[in-house]
């Protein structure tokens, strides 16, 4: 059922909900036909009623099955998502409705993204295949067409833009990481250097390195011009066996970056030297590190109002499998303190403009909206009947647009 259907009270059900406050919406879950025990008066059976909230403001029901991915575009009230349904849908976060559907995969939608100028948007999938899509005239960002189809993966793990230009990097689980110059679709680099999945991957935020890490816990340092690592740290390090990567972020001054492994450990790597600096360790052990974000509460702190983009960002936020959320001071290596969900932590978020907040999602079917500096919980986002697999920021991080297994996307207001 989508989660902003609300069907009618049953019969004998008292339907005076004058009690709940505006914004709030309710509805009733089914619980199936099981009978009802004869001494129950016919009241007593509501108790067992599951009341399902959902405090989103709008919704995005157009995919049939579980999405994988979303992404919001840079300066538009738009999102991209993709799912189990092998489509891809470009859709208005205002009121829902679907502007573009993007087909001509086979397979499951894992991946999308909007390029950093918001001019084209990109697919990838578990068919190998990556799909660019352009904007059409200059007006508005309604229109759009197909541009054309980048082919060399396997199976396409993730993709990521350029943050300055219109090249695009996609990891794969053969082991390649591909770079493409685009609109031509030109092939500029192939990175073979992997023994497994490639997991994670980033370019520097200056855009002169990147950063790749794959599933046997080996992490690569390359120029993108040349295909041969600048440097590569691997698990015969025993300071670096983390029993895979499975997470990556990287400082705003493009000098560090902090990876997270299947077993719960994270490293702190110095990318000028190519080596580990330190461990920290909060998670549980044997419980996956899915995600990790860079913030700068410093700024926040002393009312500076720097982006979390500045070179401050000194703290790095660390999310896993065990429903917790570390948030590490990074000169110290200490934790300074640690959130939790009730299930795993499936994404992280940084606020582009107030970089003391940040929002999880969760198995739990929640997201949350965190103060790091105190680490005190904003707002809780419900909505969801199912695990949440990602979420992006729109409208400049006023809105949190999620993707939930549960075939629905929901937009909340940040705060």
């Amino acid at each position: 059922m989508d989660p902003t259907d609300h069907p009618a009270p049953e019969e004998g059900q008292d339907d005076d909900e004058g009690y709940i406050q505006e914004g709030d919406i309710y509805a009733e879950i089914d619980q199936g036909d099981e009978p009802m025990d004869e001494d129950d008066d016919g009241a007593g059976g509501l108790t067992e009623d599951i009341v399902w909230e959902d405090n989103s403001i709008q919704h995005f029901s157009g995919h049939e099955g579980p999405i994988y991915t979303v992404a919001a575009h840079p300066t538009a009230p738009l999102a991209v998502s993709g799912g189990g349904d092998d489509f891809g849908y470009i859709w208005d976060i205002t009121d829902g409705s679907t502007l573009v559907k993007l087909a001509g995969h086979t397979d499951s939608v894992t991946a999308a993204a909007f390029s950093s100028d918001g001019e084209m948007v990109s697919t990838g999938g578990m068919d190998g295949r990556v799909r660019v899509w352009k904007r059409v005239g200059k007006e508005n960002y309604k229109s759009w067409e197909f541009l054309t189809e980048l082919q060399g993966p396997d199976e396409v793990m993730w993709l990521r833009w350029h943050p300055k230009g219109p090249v695009l990097l996609a990891g794969s689980n053969d082991s390649t990481v591909w770079l493409w110059q685009l609109p031509s679709g030109n092939t500029m680099q192939v990175f073979a250097g992997h023994t497994g999945p490639v997991q994670c991957g980033e370019f520097t935020p200056d855009g002169k390195r990147i950063v790749t890490a794959c599933g046997d816990n080996t992490l690569i340092y390359w120029d993108p011009r040349s295909p041969t690592p600048l440097f590569k740290l691997t698990g015969q390090d025993a300071r670096f066996d983390l029993g895979g990567i499975t997470s990556l972020a990287i400082n705003p001054a493009s000098t560090i970056a902090v990876v997270g492994g299947a077993e719960g450990g994270v490293r702190v790597v110095s990318l000028s030297k190519g080596e580990v600096i330190s461990a920290l360790g909060g998670h549980t052990d044997g419980q996956s590190v899915e995600a990790i974000v860079f913030v700068n509460i410093v700024a926040a702190a002393d009312g500076s109002g720097a982006p979390v983009g500045s070179a401050g960002a000194g703290t790095v936020v660390t999310g896993a499998t065990d429903g917790k959320v570390c948030i590490w001071d990074l000169n110290t290596s200490r934790l300074r303190t640690t959130l939790e969900h009730k299930d795993a932590v499936t994404s992280l978020l940084v606020h582009p403009t107030k970089p003391h907040i940040i929002i999880s999602s969760s198995v739990d079917h929640t997201l949350r909206t965190w103060d790091a500096r105190a680490g005190a919980l904003i707002r809780e986002h419900k909505g969801h009947q199912e695990l949440i697999n990602g979420a992006a920021l729109g409208h400049g991080g006023e809105t949190v647009i999620s993707a939930g297994d549960d075939g629905a996307c929901l937009v909340f207001g940040t705060e």
